[in-house]
């Protein structure tokens, strides 16, 4: 499988995520209402940058 055509939105998956979940840090603790923001974020970044194409090569 190649991942060369999924890496900008695992990317920008990760990257959300991780954000998501440096917020819900901010207290030393996660809920379970903070994980789910997590995974919405997570998912909601991967279907997004994937939806958008990618520059042609000139």
């Amino acid at each position: 499988m190649k991942f060369k055509p999924y890496a900008k939105a695992i990317v920008g998956g990760l990257v959300a995520g991780l954000t998501a979940l440096g917020t819900a840090l901010a207290d030393n603790q996660v809920t379970t209402v903070e994980w789910v923001g997590v995974a919405v974020a997570t998912l909601a970044a991967l279907g997004i940058v994937y939806a958008v194409p990618n520059q042609p090569a000139e």
